[in-house]
């Protein structure tokens, strides 16, 4: 009789002690939301582009999409430790923010009327265009110089071939798996440009291996408004990540950004974009 005794007490308090540590487990994994100042906030990158979002090595991130993004965490309520951050393909952006998988995206993300039908958008926070990259030393300096030359781009991307429906019927186009392929063949000497957007071309033409290598042409081949992507109708957090980017800029932190993670590809960057003006 003793026996049972002592094991119903235990087995309450086993259940009482279960139930506590269950409560202490949601407050600590608990998302911050539209709110902030939560546990975490989960935000959605690129892994793959220098100088706009990047894993090192050393499992550390460096980009002025990563920049951006911890700015607006930091306004919202949150410490550098309290992100967590998520890959996010360009083809998974949307699915993942209706799925609820990342809080925002913060990755060369283009406000487009197609995509706002999906997703809503805080910003833009930077203006940039697709344009091309060259080696230092080459001529090009329009899109009709590109006829007869070979023109790299990435598998999938629609750029190159802009380039040559707009510009320059007579390019060769060369389509390989990676920029850096591209890069290479420029370097070499076995392609003449590389086309996409003007920030992502910068960040390529930062590195360590390519400083003074590369020049972009600034073309100016389309207009490119990166937004800070969030589910749609979440309204709070749009007006929230929008009051952060008006703060990033008022008080140096944009140009600061984008200095350190552009400045050495000389790239000429638009200035600061007015928070809610989309440029067409």
């Amino acid at each position: 009789m003793k026996l049972r005794k002592i094991t119903s007490a235990a087995a309450v308090v086993l259940t009482l002690s279960l139930a506590v540590t269950a409560c202490g487990s949601s407050d600590d994994d608990s998302d911050g939301g539209s709110g902030g100042g939560g546990k975490k906030i989960t935000i959605g990158i690129k892994f793959d582009q220098p100088g706009l979002g990047l894993k090192e090595p050393n499992g550390s991130y460096s980009g002025f999409d990563v920049d951006v993004a911890k700015y607006v965490a930091k306004q919202l309520g949150y410490k550098d430790n309290q992100i967590e951050w998520k890959e996010t393909q360009s083809a998974d952006r949307e699915t993942s923010l209706q799925r609820g998988d990342v809080d925002m995206i913060v990755a060369s993300y283009s406000i487009t009327d197609e995509r706002k039908e999906k997703v809503d958008f805080a910003g833009p926070y930077l203006l940039a265009h697709q344009d091309l990259l060259t080696r230092s030393d080459d001529s090009i300096s329009k899109g009709t110089d590109l006829n007869g030359k070979k023109l790299c781009s990435v598998t999938g991307s629609t750029s190159a071939q802009n380039v040559k429906d707009d510009f320059a019927p007579k390019a060769q186009l060369k389509q390989v798996g990676t920029y850096s392929e591209c890069l290479d063949g420029i370097a070499s000497g076995s392609i003449d440009a590389l086309t996409t957007d003007d920030s992502i071309l910068a960040g390529y033409a930062s590195q360590d291996q390519y400083k003074g290598k590369f020049k972009l042409a600034g073309l100016k081949l389309s207009n490119e408004n990166y937004g800070v992507g969030v589910k749609k109708g979440d309204t709070d957090m749009v007006n929230k990540i929008n009051d952060a980017l008006k703060k990033m800029v008022d008080d140096g932190s944009w140009e600061k950004a984008v200095k350190a993670n552009f400045g050495p590809a000389n790239y000429k960057n638009e200035p600061a974009p007015k928070i809610g003006d989309v440029v067409k």
